[in-house]
């Protein structure tokens, strides 16, 4: 996220670690380029001007000169203040209160409110194995009461039914008294939302929220909005007790602004960032990750924390005795590598949490050509009769041309498709039946590498 607040952010860390020695001039020079930058990128002037007070106390203090290396001293400041704007660590929601739980879900329409109660309901279902009710209070458009029932039940949830003719608050106090009388965990209410902030929204969801008294308040905010979600986020702060802010829309192309302006406007955390579009695109958010990620240091905990979401832990066993055990890797073992991929979130999700040097070498992969491969491959198994993913040997030219007009593509990607498997299918087989044992210990026997203790 963030791509231009990161590209200017990391080109003066490269030109900072490059510094022999801290002086009051490559500080000011340091602090005009983070200036502009942030700035460029709609951070709000009053933070703008605190972030750069703070960050020149700290690098002209006794603890950096007496460093020894002062350009690292230097990327180690911005990156605290950075996190330090944002909040400090990760702030957990609050569930502790007698069941059911209510949560409100504030906002301005378009902001992805609808969506971002369901990706919540998923999130506490499966990471805080809470049963969870979602209803919706936006009775002026129809269509949102039919998108929540839809995403909730795709999140796993149920959703309690409401209608335009109901009054917010009414449709409230039901849903609650049906979650106390079913046992539920959590209620998560979605609020009507307008494409500006106007007497009458205010004027609702303050009523809303004093008869649900909710033990969290959330402000979901697009973080493409820039500087408007900075006075849009201070409107609903003086109308509400903010508890917490979620940011949407951090994957795509927007400057950055929102995130490190909303936290110190409002005073409430930030405590989730939508990363995609996919109900399991939401993240806890963490201000010292998110930081790395500005400053193009990347996520590495993030990326090992979302390859081991997606492994499917028994398949991959399944798959790893069965090369063990020399039986022939098939199209249908391919596949489900494939689609483990898929599961991760695919490779563009992936590389945002790369380090931007790593980031930017892998970049030269055309991200959007590579997804389109995949699920072209995808087709083409899936054209397939089970005999031919058994037996892939039996796949000749009459056979392809069929497969190919049934994945809709040529036959040459047929073939590409089935060179690309006979390759890891020859992988396979050297790892089979102590094959790696010799592999390892051939690498051991090159110039430069280790004995292998075998």
């Amino acid at each position: 996220m963030a791509s231009a607040l990161t590209d200017k952010l990391s080109r003066l860390v490269k030109t900072l670690r490059g510094q022999s020695r801290i002086t009051e001039d490559n500080v000011a020079e340091m602090l005009r380029e983070v200036r502009m930058a942030l700035l460029e990128a709609d951070v709000a002037l009053p933070v703008v001007r605190d972030f750069i007070a703070r960050v020149k106390e700290k690098a002209l203090g006794q603890e950096v000169l007496g460093s020894l290396q002062p350009g690292q001293v230097l990327v180690s400041i911005v990156n605290q203040e950075l996190a330090a704007t944002m909040g400090e660590g990760v702030s957990d929601i609050n569930l502790a209160a007698q069941p059911p739980a209510v949560i409100l879900m504030a906002g301005l329409q378009g902001a992805g409110k609808t969506t971002t109660t369901a990706k919540l309901a998923k999130h506490l279902i499966e990471k805080r194995k809470k049963k969870v009710l979602t209803v919706s209070g936006d009775v002026y458009r129809p269509a949102a009461i039919e998108q929540l029932k839809t995403v909730t039940a795709q999140a796993g949830a149920e959703w309690f039914p409401s209608s335009p003719d109901q009054k917010p608050v009414d449709i409230g106090l039901a849903a609650l008294d049906y979650a106390k009388k079913h046992f539920f965990d959590v209620l998560l209410v979605d609020t009507a939302g307008r494409l500006a902030i106007d007497a009458a929204l205010m004027a609702e969801i303050t009523a809303l929220h004093a008869a649900l008294k909710p033990v969290e308040t959330l402000f979901v905010v697009d973080a493409m909005q820039g500087q408007d979600a900075i006075n849009t986020a201070r409107a609903f702060k003086e109308a509400l007790p903010l508890t917490g802010i979620i940011l949407t829309k951090t994957d795509g192309d927007s400057r950055g602004g929102a995130a490190l302006s909303v936290r110190q406007v409002t005073g409430a955390p930030i405590k989730f960032a939508g990363t995609s579009e996919k109900l399991d695109g939401l993240e806890v958010f963490d201000a010292q990750r998110h930081a790395g990620r500005i400053l193009g240091m990347g996520d590495i905990v993030a990326l090992v924390e979302q390859v081991t979401a997606g492994v499917n832990v028994e398949a991959a066993q399944k798959l790893a005795a069965k090369v063990k055990s020399g039986a022939a890797f098939d199209l249908n073992d391919f596949l489900g590598q494939i689609q483990q991929m898929r599961q991760m979130g695919g490779l563009s999700s992936l590389m945002d949490k790369l380090p931007a040097a790593l980031a930017a070498k892998a970049g030269q992969v055309d991200m959007d050509k590579a997804e389109k491969d995949i699920k072209r491959k995808e087709g083409i198994i899936h054209s397939m009769t089970p005999l031919e993913r058994r037996k892939p040997d039996l796949i000749k030219a009459t056979r392809k041309r069929r497969i190919a007009a049934g994945a809709g593509v040529q036959v040459q990607e047929v073939n590409r498709m089935l060179k690309e498997f006979e390759q890891m299918q020859d992988m396979m087989k050297k790892m089979s039946g102590g094959g790696m044992m010799k592999m390892m210990k051939r690498m051991g026997g090159m110039k430069g590498m280790p004995k292998m203790p075998f």
